[in-house]
């Protein structure tokens, strides 16, 4: 089951920073904006006039957005290997889903924060943490520890039918 549980993580990871990079490549001056603060904060302020950042940045504004294009199909592809793979370990695919979500989430969350400087009200928190109760409760809960060892014997001989049960007995 833990292994199911951190390829789901990380699947959910994988699509936050997917979409924080398609918001990237997409958007419309944000790397621009990026690149000139960059720019001033890296430089020596004698060395580059204003003139010099801006044309700097005009230029690496295409291969900075073309590179948050390739990031996005990247981290895709791996998003949707850790997926199958988190599906193929886990238990449950409700338990996988659930878990996928709950990291996206919370991942896109705290890149928004990161990189966007993007603030979250109370109420989004409060919805979050009912999010994680749920993911919560469905790990405590496995299906098959509600059915007593028995059950499931008794059960796959009846899906046989009565003349197949008693040609094995």
């Amino acid at each position: 089951m833990f292994p199911g549980v951190l390829y789901a993580l990380l699947a959910g990871f994988l699509g936050a920073v997917a979409s924080s990079s398609a918001k990237l490549s997409l958007g419309a001056d944000y790397l621009k904006g990026v690149c000139e603060t960059g720019l001033r904060s890296w430089s020596e302020p004698r060395r580059f006039t204003q003139a010099n950042e801006t044309t700097a940045c005009d230029r690496l504004h295409i291969p900075l957005r073309l590179l948050c294009g390739g990031l996005l199909f990247t981290c895709n592809a791996v998003m949707w290997t850790f997926l199958s793979k988190a599906l193929r370990y886990s238990s449950s695919s409700t338990r996988t889903t659930v878990t996928t979500t709950a990291s996206n989430f919370i991942s896109s969350a705290f890149l928004g924060q990161l990189i966007f400087g993007d603030s979250h009200i109370a109420l989004w928190w409060v919805g979050i943490s009912l999010t994680l109760s749920g993911l919560l409760v469905l790990q405590r809960a496995s299906p098959n520890a509600a059915q007593p060892e028995g059950a499931k014997t008794r059960t796959s001989e009846s899906a046989r039918g009565p003349e197949r049960a008693d040609r094995t007995a």
